[in-house]
């Protein structure tokens, strides 16, 4: 056996790994991700937020929130994921999962209503991340 270490890996090699570990979660759970984004748009047509994520097994799984600073505290992120929410219900979707670093939102995720499941410290060495759930 020779072990590959890279940063930098064959796109190939990366989709047959990706693709073999699907094949075997097949056997188990029915049904694919599906891709969820939802964009915020200026009267320019410029984004201004955004979030990121995909629906699979009956979940909503978060993985970008981003609002531009100079429109925060404007209830763009509740809109977005507002709107993530109700198309993953749409999907079939019974709950929705987010992670996030202290320095960024937990208490907006706890404001929503998701719960914290789990925490990982001294990320960076000094930061927390938080793991939340939902029921939608």
């Amino acid at each position: 056996m020779r072990l590959d270490l890279t940063d930098n890996p064959d796109a190939d090699d990366e989709a047959f790994v990706i693709d073999q570990t699907l094949a075997y979660n097949g056997r188990f759970v029915q049904g694919e991700a599906q891709r969820l984004c939802v964009f915020a748009r200026n009267d320019d047509d410029h984004i201004i937020g955004g979030l990121t994520g995909k629906t699979y097994w009956q979940y909503l799984d978060i993985s970008f929130l981003w609002v531009d600073e100079r429109y925060r505290k404007s209830g763009h992120a509740t809109a977005l994921m507002s709107a993530a929410e109700t198309e993953a219900r749409r999907r079939g979707c019974k709950r929705a999962i987010v992670d996030t670093f202290s320095f960024q939102a937990p208490e907006f995720y706890r404001k929503l209503g998701y719960s914290e499941w789990g925490r990982l410290t001294e990320m960076a060495g000094h930061h927390e991340r938080y793991f939340f759930r939902k029921t939608l």
